[in-house]
C-alpha cells in the first residue's frame, strides 16, 4: 500500500484544508496543478502542487529520508522548475511521516558553492495533533502527531471519524486513515477500531491499490530494460564505469528503450558518455517507496 499516494489523494482532495493549514489561508479559489514538471521531465507521487492566488504550495510527502538524488537537491530543482514555469511566490514544505534518527528530517536548506535554498520541514511525530483531529480531511496525519498515549490518540481519530456524515466521505477518509495508521500501528488494533469491509469499499482504496500495482509493474519493466541493456552494453565494450551506469540507472522507460536503439550505432564507450551527457543533464527524480 503506498503511503505517498495517500497523503498525495488527501492533498489533490481537499486542498483547501491543506492550505488553512500550512498557510493559514481561507480562501477556496485553488488549482490542482500537474505533477510533471518541464524540461527534463521529472514525476513523483508523493509530490502536490497547489495554486493558490498567486502563490504555489509543493508539498513533498516522505516515509524515509533516502532519496536519489537527495532531498534537499530535490527540493530545489522543483522550485527551479516550477518558479521557470509559472514564475510566481513558492512555498515548500517537505512532511516526514515517520520517526527517524537521520539528520535529513532537521534539514531546512539546499547549500552548495554559489547557492543556499531554503524550504520548510515538517515532522509529523513532533506536531500537535489537535488542529488535525479537527479537520476530516487531516485526520488520516493525526495518526501519525505527537502524543503519549498513541492508542488513545487512534481511539479519537475512529470516533472523529465516525462523526462524519457523508457515507462516501466516510469510507474514504477511513481508508485513508488505515493505510497511514499502518506506520505507527499494529494491524490487529486499526482493525479493532475500523471495519476493513468499510475501507475495502471505499474508492480511495480501489484507486491507492491500482496505482500500487501500476507503479510495481513499472518498475517491473524498466528494471528488465535496464538489465537487458547493461548486458548489451558489457558485451559490446565490457565492464561500464560505476558512474555510467548510475546514469543509465536514473533513465526513464522512454529513454532506455531510447538508448536500446542508439547504442547500436555506438562504435566505442566514449559514445555512450556523450549520448548520456546530451539526454540527461539532470538526474531524473525518484520518491521513496
Amino acid at each position: 500500500m503506498s503511503y505517498d499516494n495517500t497523503c498525495k489523494y488527501l492533498a489533490e482532495t481537499y486542498p483547501a484544508d491543506f492550505a488553512r493549514w500550512l498557510l493559514a489561508s481561507e480562501t477556496t479559489d485553488i488549482e490542482v496543478l500537474k505533477t510533471e514538471l518541464t524540461l527534463e521531465p521529472i514525476r513523483a507521487d508523493s509530490v502536490t502542487f497547489l495554486q493558490i492566488a498567486n502563490q504555489i504550495l509543493h508539498l513533498e510527502f516522505q516515509t524515509t529520508p533516502k532519496s536519489t538524488p537527495p532531498l534537499d537537491f530535490r527540493m530545489l530543482d522543483y522550485y527551479t522548475r516550477l518558479k521557470r514555469q509559472y514564475w510566481c511566490e513558492i512555498k515548500q514544505v517537505l512532511i516526514f511521516l515517520q520517526p527517524t534518527s537521520s539528520e535529513i528530517v532537521l534539514k531546512t536548506q539546499y547549500v552548495d558553492t554559489n547557492t543556499t535554498h531554503r524550504y520548510q520541514t515538517m515532522r509529523l511525530w513532533e506536531e500537535d495533533p489537535i488542529p488535525l483531529l479537527a479537520n476530516p480531511a487531516l485526520l488520516p496525519l493525526a495518526t501519525l502527531a505527537r502524543t503519549e498515549s498513541p492508542t488513545d490518540l487512534l481511539t479519537q481519530v475512529a470516533a472523529a471519524v465516525d462523526m462524519i456524515e457523508e457515507t462516501d466521505e466516510r469510507q474514504n477518509i477511513s481508508a485513508c486513515v488505515q493505510v497511514l495508521a499502518g506506520l505507527r500501528f499494529e494491524k490487529n488494533l486499526i482493525t479493532q477500531l475500523f471495519s476493513e469491509e468499510i475501507m475495502q469499499e471505499s474508492v480511495i482504496y480501489q484507486d491507492i491499490l491500482q496505482k500500487g500495482l501500476k507503479q510495481g509493474e513499472e518498475r517491473g519493466k524498466k528494471q528488465e530494460a535496464l538489465e537487458l541493456i547493461l548486458r548489451q552494453l558489457t558485451r559490446r565494450f565490457g565492464a561500464i564505469e560505476p558512474e555510467t551506469q548510475q546514469q543509465i540507472r536514473t533513465l526513464s522507460i522512454t529513454q532506455l528503450e531510447e538508448l536500446a536503439e542508439a547504442l547500436l550505432d555506438f562504435t566505442s564507450p566514449s559514445d555512450l558518455v556523450n549520448y548520456l551527457a546530451n539526454i540527461s543533464p539532470l538526474p531524473k527524480v525518484t520518491g521513496d517507496r
